[in-house]
């Protein structure tokens, strides 16, 4: 059987181990956020100039074009 000094310093081991874990899995949390962050500002930007594009008529559109040959 096991002494309770040996347990106790298992479980402290185990507990920093778990601390050091949580600590890096929350800088790779904050840091998808800020991904995150900037997709959605990019995604935003370009559906942005998708719609002002769209808003020029359907002269912009390339199934409208008439091809070089004709």
């Amino acid at each position: 059987m096991e002494s309770l000094e040996s347990r106790i310093v298992e479980l402290e081991v185990k507990t920093a181990f778990q601390e050091d874990l949580i600590e890096t899995l929350n800088e790779i949390v904050t840091r998808q956020e800020r991904q995150i962050d900037l997709l959605q500002k990019q995604f935003s930007a370009l559906y942005q100039q998708m719609l002002s594009q769209g808003q020029g008529g359907n002269d912009s559109n390339p199934r409208h074009e008439i091809p070089p040959h004709y």
